[in-house]
């Protein structure tokens, strides 16, 4: 097991592997946020054409996603059950993509300067440290690419959201999924960054709307956010 994993993050997601396609699953929310998150990296760097990498792919909804917006893609997991629902999914749809078992760390050593683009969605407050996978991404980065982040902030109302609100109140997520002292904190994401070579591009807020059970991307960053990144040439 990579030093940079928690094995019990990689098995809870793997337990529920065989549902990752399913929209009405525990995995809607990433169906649901996939079109916003899918759109805002296009528009900051067109994929068509592009050598793009997913790290933390899992089932590999965002993976498969980009690869329609004719981006040549590669996804990374650490659970192998989540990849090889990946992988039939994608052949199921006729998509020529690439899954691999493998770590952030052993990829940048290996492809290092290899993409365009780099993403890394849903996945740092999972693992024991997100600036050795912040460092990763900042390899894997072509110079003159861009590299993606997306992961939750670190204060009370995101706990009351993320946690007791998606997790026991609306049931938007199993119980247990987030452990809210891995949250990561903007300004510490930006920190990361940073130390890792890239510079921050912008930071956009994600919400969601409880009664109209629609998400949304804007200006507050205080539960969901997202980073984009340059790797300077």
């Amino acid at each position: 097991m990579n030093a940079n994993a928690d094995p019990h993050e990689i098995q809870k997601f793997s337990d529920l592997a065989h549902r990752w396609w399913d929209p009405t699953s525990e995995f809607r929310p990433l169906h649901d946020i996939n079109p916003l998150r899918l759109e805002w990296i296009n528009a900051r760097v067109p994929l068509h054409g592009r050598k793009a990498i997913d790290i933390g792919c899992g089932g590999g909804i965002l993976a498969e996603s980009m690869a329609r917006k004719g981006a040549d893609v590669t996804g990374i997991d650490l659970s192998e059950k989540a990849l090889k629902v990946a992988d039939l999914h994608s052949l199921e749809a006729g998509m020529n993509m690439r899954y691999e078992l493998i770590s952030a760390e052993d990829m940048a050593a290996r492809e290092a300067g290899q993409y365009d683009v780099v993403t890394c969605m849903e996945m740092l407050e999972h693992v024991p440290d997100p600036a050795a996978i912040v460092r990763a991404a900042a390899a894997l980065c072509k110079p003159g690419g861009r590299v993606f982040f997306s992961t939750l902030n670190r204060n009370p109302k995101s706990y009351l959201f993320a946690v007791i609100g998606a997790e026991y109140v609306l049931r938007l997520l199993p119980k247990g999924t987030h452990d809210y002292a891995k949250f990561v904190t903007p300004a510490e994401l930006s920190q990361f960054v940073r130390q890792a070579g890239l510079q921050v591009d912008a930071v956009k807020g994600m919400t969601y709307n409880p009664f109209t059970k629609v998400y949304s991307l804007g200006s507050n960053t205080s539960v969901n956010y997202m980073i984009a990144c340059t790797k300077p040439l």
